[in-house]
């Protein structure tokens, strides 16, 4: 019998000859996936390098996923990110989806608050409520969570330089409902690195943005056991024009340099890995972005194991949730946005996530409506429960193509560890603006593509057709920042002013020193300290980090 690369041989000079009746040369010259890996038009048994490497699902090295069963047990977790002007206005949409057949709450700050401004401060001037919802103070955080029972659902929150603060908020909160923090369960993004390589909003330097997340992971191991400390985030470094190769690279070049802070402040691995938690994108290359969930999970196993010596199965283990590609939406025919969303989701189900966000159809133009979230978690639950695609574990392992993908992305993602091994560690290399020139010249590559038209976008750079197609937009209600500025100032007239200045004085005290700032901050907030007060007790000791620019 013909072995498959003699066949391989035999269809290329018989078959696979181009005529001029088979089409070749009508849609490109040379096939790639948006990291630059090329296509070929067909795969065989040898595509893949290694077939033991597959392992079995829920077995080290995990390329097959987490769990033994993966969605025959439950479905991933349907989060919905949502968050948008005032507390009682964001806690609505929370019951809204809770209601609609969410299983996980995820929360969108605005910026003064990723930023450790209060409403009132001057930098925060019309940016109150406008891409998330403005908290100052625990009275804030009250509202927000009215009604939620704290220990029957989990939040994921999308904060990183105010992390702390923000979980301190949420644990006080739970205190105040009677649920003990043993039982709570979520995640704080708390992922600072790839806000200097990618987003911007950052507060202290790296040094002591470290030091910081470090306390976080020391104080729930302890304290909160079911809590995730940190979501390393690569979702950010792909909207900012990564490809998935750099995504994949960069984030868990971000989570070893974490794992090295840690072990450098006297954590035992097995003691707090297990509950490190990773974010991704996931683009429109449909079968790249499945491969890439396969090669980070592989990847990062063999680098908890073989690097770091964790003895744990769950240290070693890449949990993770996804969201859609926002970058992906376009502003025009945003309906399209739909279809895009429903491959997005598809894939990340296919490469084995265990929460999912699908973003709306109009989020290219605006924060969603309630028609376009609802849209949104209807998707996740058409796969779920209508395609199929849960009903067995890593439906596409064994595809040769897949297998080849997650080979090539796995090797090339390792090759950009190597070089950021190089220049330090990830830290190091941000110094150094490596991630960030990377990152910029995929971008312009990417644009340069689609000025060109050699990247296909539907309803922009071809079948544009001569008009949008018009929807409704969510308006933020500009009200809402006065009716906040006003609520701020009544909390710090009914607030016992002397415990408020002490909490504050003993964070900064603590900053100076060694002791973890948890329980300071904590404290802070019971006496209803601001979340601008408590950064700024914060900034005394650290100051704010000036990034350089890089060229």
């Amino acid at each position: 019998m013909a072995s498959f690369d003699q066949e391989l041989e035999r269809w290329r000079k018989a078959t696979a000859t181009p005529s001029s009746k088979d089409g070749a040369g009508e849609r490109r010259a040379q096939f790639a996936t948006l990291s630059g890996i090329a296509v070929e038009p067909i795969y065989g048994p040898g595509a893949a390098e290694n077939p033991a490497d597959l392992g079995m699902p829920g077995e080290y090295p995990f390329t097959r996923g987490v769990q033994p069963n993966m969605y025959r047990g439950r479905f991933w977790t349907m989060r919905q990110y949502a968050g948008f002007g005032s507390a009682e206005e964001s806690n609505q949409r929370y019951r809204f989806l809770l209601g609609q057949g969410t299983t996980g709450l995820s929360v969108a700050f605005d910026l003064p608050t990723q930023m450790g401004r209060d409403s009132d401060h001057e930098l925060a001037c019309g940016e109150v409520g406008k891409v998330g919802v403005a908290i100052d103070s625990l009275a804030d955080m009250e509202v927000l969570f009215d009604g939620i029972p704290l220990d029957k659902v989990t939040t994921s929150m999308t904060i990183n330089s105010t992390a702390a603060i923000l979980l301190a908020l949420y644990l006080v909160v739970a205190e105040k409902q009677g649920v003990s923090w043993s039982t709570v369960g979520g995640t704080i993004q708390n992922d600072v690195l790839k806000e200097y390589i990618a987003r911007g909003t950052y507060i202290f330097p790296p040094s002591a943005s470290m030091r910081v997340i470090t306390d976080i992971f020391a104080f729930c191991t302890e304290t909160v056991p079911k809590w995730n400390t940190i979501s390393i985030s690569g979702y950010h470094i792909r909207e900012a024009g990564s490809t998935a190769v750099q995504e994949v690279a960069f984030t868990l070049a971000d989570g070893i340099a974490y794992v090295d802070a840690a072990r450098k402040a006297g954590l035992d691995i097995d003691a707090f890995a297990g509950r490190l938690s990773f974010f991704f994108n996931c683009h429109n290359n449909f079968f790249e972005e499945v491969a890439k969930f396969r090669a980070a999970r592989r990847l990062w196993a063999r680098i908890m194991k073989e690097r770091f010596g964790a003895r744990r199965e769950r240290s070693m283990m890449l949990r993770f949730h996804t969201q859609t590609a926002g970058s992906s939406l376009t502003a025009q025919q945003p309906l399209n946005n739909i279809v895009r969303t429903t491959l997005q989701g598809l894939a990340a189900v296919l490469g084995g996530t265990q929460s999912l966000h699908t973003n709306g159809y109009d989020e290219a133009l605006t924060l969603p409506t309630e028609v376009a979230a609802t849209t949104a978690l209807r998707t996740q639950q058409v796969i779920a429960y209508e395609s199929g695609a849960a009903d067995t574990v890593d439906p596409l392992g064994g595809s040769w193509f897949v297998e080849n993908l997650t080979d090539e992305i796995e090797r090339r993602a390792g090759e950009y560890l190597d070089a950021i091994d190089k220049l330090g560690g990830a830290v190091k290399a941000i110094e150094h603006g490596f991630q960030q020139r990377e990152i910029q010249q995929a971008a312009y590559t990417y644009q340069q593509a689609i000025e060109s038209g050699d990247q296909v976008l539907v309803g922009v750079n071809r079948f544009a057709g001569k008009g949008d197609m018009s929807i409704d937009l969510l308006r933020i209600d500009p009200m809402i920042e006065k009716r906040q500025r006003e609520r701020l100032a009544k909390v710090r007239a009914d607030r016992d002013a002397a415990a408020v200045r002490a909490a504050l004085d003993e964070i900064t005290r603590r900053a100076h020193g060694t002791e973890n700032l948890m329980p300071a901050i904590i404290d802070a907030v019971r006496a209803y300290a601001t979340l601008g007060e408590i950064s700024d007790a914060m900034r005394v000791a650290f100051g704010e980090f000036d990034a350089p620019v890089f060229i």
